[in-house]
């Protein structure tokens, strides 16, 4: 068996050996730590790996199945309660294809039956893992750099008395979870706010998703918001997300809101209220939790007035004036 000593990414993975058979733990554990950077605590039962997961929460867990005081689909369950991030790999002494489905259903990496290949098929695995902790790292950083880029005092230019209002209204939207309503014309910043808004919030660290009304056409706008399935219209041929799920834990940024067709505003009203989203063509319920930001370069309650915007949708913003 070749192995590759590449270990261009340094960073520890912390992983936990759940074995009750002291040889083949030892050698599993040899092998994993052949990459010094892979940091092994090993056990023998499922009561001491919960006791060692209410203080410290490892990357990987490579899990026998058949431990002598809990079996390993039981066992998954709790690992998962404490923690959906952990990478579980189960490894079995039995090959059983509806067990090993069902593991892989509640939430396990992978299932491996214990033979000759499993060491390199767990190190390979371990090694795929530690590229996806790596690449949510890297990705992490990437939004916390982002984020930087629209701290308040360095975004807006401006220290005259109206631009401190707006300074004051941006800090005052940012520590609320309330929907918001940013009014301005063409060209003066209102998706800048929205992105201030964004990422000087508790929702920071999940995605801002922009959408601008008036450029998707009428009879794609609901597809586009809400996603649809397979087959659902004519050049459907896959189903795909909506907005509202992309931006799901964070903040869905709607520009040009006024342009929006009031038979759509009802029905993006329902979203709002109902924290749900179901897909054109579908018939399953998709829970989101999203906050909105509308702009528009028109006044609002001018269009409402004119009947072109609907009350009961423009009531349920507070009206950020910028």
């Amino acid at each position: 068996m070749a192995i590759q000593n590449n270990f261009s990414d340094k960073k520890e993975l912390q992983i936990f050996v759940v074995e009750d058979d002291l040889w083949y733990g030892e050698l599993l554990v040899h092998h994993i730590t052949l990459n010094p950077d892979n940091k092994v605590k090993k056990f023998e039962s499922a009561a001491q790996l919960l006791e060692a997961l209410s203080s410290s929460t490892p990357d990987v867990i490579t899990l026998d199945y058949s431990l002598p005081d809990m079996k390993g689909d039981e066992l998954l369950k709790k690992v998962r309660s404490i923690s959906a991030d952990i990478s579980v790999i189960v490894i079995s002494g039995q090959e059983d294809i509806a067990t090993a489905l069902n593991l892989l259903r509640e939430g396990a990496y992978d299932y491996f039956v214990k033979n000759d290949q499993t060491r390199e098929r767990v190190w390979n695995a371990i090694n795929k893992i530690r590229e996806s902790v790596a690449l949510k790292q890297e990705v992490q950083h990437l939004r916390e750099q982002i984020g930087h880029q629209y701290e308040i005092q360095h975004l807006l230019i401006g220290n005259c008395e109206v631009m401190q209002k707006v300074y004051a209204l941006i800090v005052r939207a940012a520590a609320t979870t309330i929907n918001v309503s940013i009014t301005g014309e063409t060209g003066t910043g209102k998706e800048l706010a929205a992105k201030a808004i964004h990422f000087n919030s508790q929702r920071s660290r999940k995605p801002f998703v922009a959408v601008n009304m008036s450029s998707i056409p009428r009879e794609l706008i609901e597809s586009e918001l809400f996603g649809h399935e397979k087959g659902a219209f004519t050049g459907a041929v896959s189903s795909r997300m909506g907005k509202f799920e992309e931006a799901n834990g964070g903040t869905l940024f709607l520009d040009e809101i006024a342009d929006l067709d009031v038979s759509l505003q009802v029905k993006l009203l329902r979203v709002l209220q109902e924290r749900e989203v179901v897909r054109v063509g579908g018939n399953a319920v998709i829970s989101v939790d999203v906050r909105i930001i509308v702009a528009t370069h028109k006044i609002l309650s001018d269009e409402v007035q004119s009947g072109n915007f609907a009350r009961i949708f423009f009531i349920a913003y507070w009206d950020f004036l910028y």
